[in-house]
């Protein structure tokens, strides 16, 4: 069965258009260079951030087409590879004290939220 791959775009103004779909059987670098370059022939050139799971070579095809933008590895690949190395058994409860960090309220709160946790995790 192939995959089915979506590319989607927010503008400055937070609106989502999406970009296209590509349906391929395997997942890899040479692919993403296909589908980015794709998006660059078809006009697309603003690409300010990119948001991506940890697949080796991803950044570097971003880079290559759109030198501007800037990688950001996903929120649920990050907290994945955070939790890598703990306990089964504490993994949820370490991810429930860790979801103030990524949604605080505001951008103000989220250095108190990270201080707030490290102290948590460090008497634990």
């Amino acid at each position: 069965m192939r995959t089915r791959y979506l590319a989607v775009g927010v503008t400055v103004d937070g609106d989502r258009e999406a970009l296209g779909i590509w349906w391929q059987d395997t997942e890899g670098a040479k692919f993403w260079l296909a589908v980015l370059n794709d998006l660059h022939h078809r006009g697309v050139s603003d690409v300010l951030i990119a948001c991506v799971d940890g697949l080796t070579g991803f950044p570097d095809a971003i880079a290559a087409v759109f030198p501007q933008a800037w990688v950001q590895t996903c929120i649920v690949h990050q907290i994945r590879a955070s939790l890598r190395n703990v306990n089964y058994r504490d993994r949820r409860a370490l991810a429930a004290d860790l979801r103030p960090v990524y949604t605080p309220a505001n951008a103000d709160d989220a250095p108190v939220e990270l201080d707030r946790f490290v102290g948590a995790a460090v008497t634990r």
